[in-house]
């Protein structure tokens, strides 16, 4: 729910605006176009709404709850070992394997009994 919300939200706020407005001066809507302008729409639209749950402007709100936001935490591990965390961190994942994890019907037919 709420993530389909969001989802819907964004769809409606910024995407359709953003297209519809791009598609008048004869131009399609990119990864590029949406991320230089997501920024803006985030500052002036988004965040200067009164929240349905909240009835605050989330950036009034965020303000007032800034002051009680801990600090992040300071990596006290040596700058080298540090390094080889992130390096790990940025190597490719290996693709899992392309079966699924679901049996093949045949198992479901001998655990009932016979064919459905």
């Amino acid at each position: 729910g709420k993530v389909e919300r969001f989802n819907r939200y964004l769809k409606e706020s910024f995407i359709t605006p953003l297209t519809t407005s791009l598609r008048q001066a004869g131009l399609t809507l990119t990864e590029a176009t949406a991320n230089a302008h997501i920024g803006p729409w985030i500052l002036e639209v988004a965040n200067q709404r009164i929240h349905a749950t909240t009835l605050e402007k989330p950036a009034i709100r965020l303000e007032e709850e800034r002051v009680q936001f801990l600090p992040l935490p300071t990596s006290e591990l040596p700058s080298s070992i540090e390094h080889a965390l992130y390096s790990k961190a940025l190597t490719p994942m290996i693709a899992p394997p392309a079966e699924g994890f679901q049996h093949p019907l045949s198992v479901y037919d001998q655990l009932v009994g016979g064919s459905l």
